[in-house]
């Protein structure tokens, strides 16, 4: 498969040289607990503390410094709904250039504050990113103005590969990259910089299994749009894959595989408790795949991409939750009770017997369709894993109560 043109190793090299005095050297730092956890050498590379919370900056950035002045003068116009839309908007201003965003008009309203907060003009347009990057290209087209395309962009590739030559400076003897894919930028210039400079290394893709656009172009040898979806891993939610980017993971990627909701939740709740780091959704599916043994990797040294941490609070919440009840940490539980005074004592006492903590009861007398002279109660517990869950259960029938376990 032929290289796309503007897209080298030589060309990456270029983009660190232009990017390294502007962009953080995001440290890469060994992760005794999550190594013990996937059985192989973990090292975390945290482009999740760049300045505007992702890798995003390194592409944006390497392409507004290959603009002319006239370019420049012109202004420059993106489509996002998340960090490409903060990048460009971050160092577009930084260098008094007039950044234009687009986001669909269902954009949480932190990530356009946020946006706004960097200097750019966001405009609400359209129900999603296409009929937003419809508008954007509309408006470049009306104005003269450059269109900064989130990935599907060789500047813009070769701006996200400085990742793969500081992991090459970071880790000495590395063995494979596990890095989260959307379109296809940062694989595809993180893969080119690593294949490129050492062809044993692997380079392993991770997508959300409800938008694996990437491993269904290779699959069919050519970009395919698959129908939207909705996902945690907002930031790598991309419905097709890019032309420049799919001949790059064809050459260069040995590998791609697919994580869902629930294992994307727990690798966000594992990054939080184990190394106190926050991520996305898109930055931690990385992990997800390895926690998961979803790769072919075995033991390999593995530097493992944490490439964004831009995430909604509330949104966090959720995950938080999803993540805890995946784990078998938190449990819902639904008791049938004789209604009489005492009972709900019973159980609860059984419940501190097994040193569970209850985090919220409803009380239920006229739905369920329980008998008259009967109740119900659901009980949220904390616990300590499914043994404990086990544990409790046969506590409850041991008592003779009748429960279910509510997913």
């Amino acid at each position: 498969m032929s290289m796309p043109p503007g897209v080298s190793l030589e060309e990456i090299r270029r983009a660190a040289d232009r990017i390294r005095n502007l962009i953080y050297f995001s440290p890469c730092q060994l992760s005794a607990d999550l190594s013990a956890m996937a059985g192989q050498q973990i090292y975390l590379k945290l482009d999740n503390l760049q300045r505007t919370g992702a890798f995003k900056e390194r592409g944006a950035l390497n392409k507004i410094l290959t603009l002319s002045a006239e370019e420049r003068r012109r202004g420059v116009v993106a489509a996002s709904a998340g960090n490409h839309a903060q990048a460009v908007a971050h160092h577009a201003t930084q260098r008094g250039i007039r950044a234009q965003i687009v986001m669909p008009l269902m954009t949480p309203l932190v990530k356009i504050s946020a946006t706004r907060g960097f200097g750019a003009e966001v405009i609400l347009h359209g129900a999603n990113y296409d009929e937003a990057c419809e508008e954007a290209l509309r408006l470049c087209a009306e104005q003269g103005a450059t269109f900064l395309h989130p990935f599907d962009d060789p500047a813009v590739i070769n701006g996200q590969g400085t990742i793969g030559l500081e992991l090459l400076e970071q880790i000495r003897d590395l063995e494979a990259v596990v890095v989260p894919v959307g379109g296809g930028g940062l694989i595809g210039g993180v893969a080119c910089a690593l294949k490129e400079s050492d062809a044993r290394i692997r380079v392993i893709g991770v997508q959300t299994e409800r938008l694996p656009s990437m491993l269904r172009a290779r699959e069919k040898g050519a970009p395919i749009t698959l129908p939207p979806e909705a996902t945690i891993a907002d930031g790598i939610a991309v419905r097709r894959a890019g032309d420049l980017t799919l001949p790059l993971a064809q050459r260069f990627v040995d590998e791609i595989v697919t994580v869902d909701e629930e294992e994307i939740a727990s690798a966000i709740l594992v990054l939080l408790e184990k190394e106190k780091t926050l991520a996305e959704g898109a930055g931690a599916v990385a992990l997800a795949a390895l926690l998961q043994k979803k790769t072919s990797l075995r033991g390999e040294r593995t530097a493992v991409l944490v490439c964004g941490g831009n995430i909604d609070v509330s949104l966090l919440a959720r995950i938080i939750e999803r993540g805890l009840v995946k784990d078998g940490r938190r449990v819902r539980i639904r008791v049938h009770l004789a209604d009489r005074p005492g009972a709900l004592h019973q159980l609860t006492k059984i419940l501190a017997d097994q040193r569970a903590n209850i985090v919220e009861t409803i009380h239920n007398r006229a739905y369920y369709g329980v008998n008259l002279g009967d109740t119900v109660i659901d009980i949220t517990l904390e616990t300590r894993g499914s043994g404990h869950i086990a544990a409790i259960g046969a506590a409850l029938e041991e008592a003779n109560y009748r429960y279910e376990r509510i997913q």
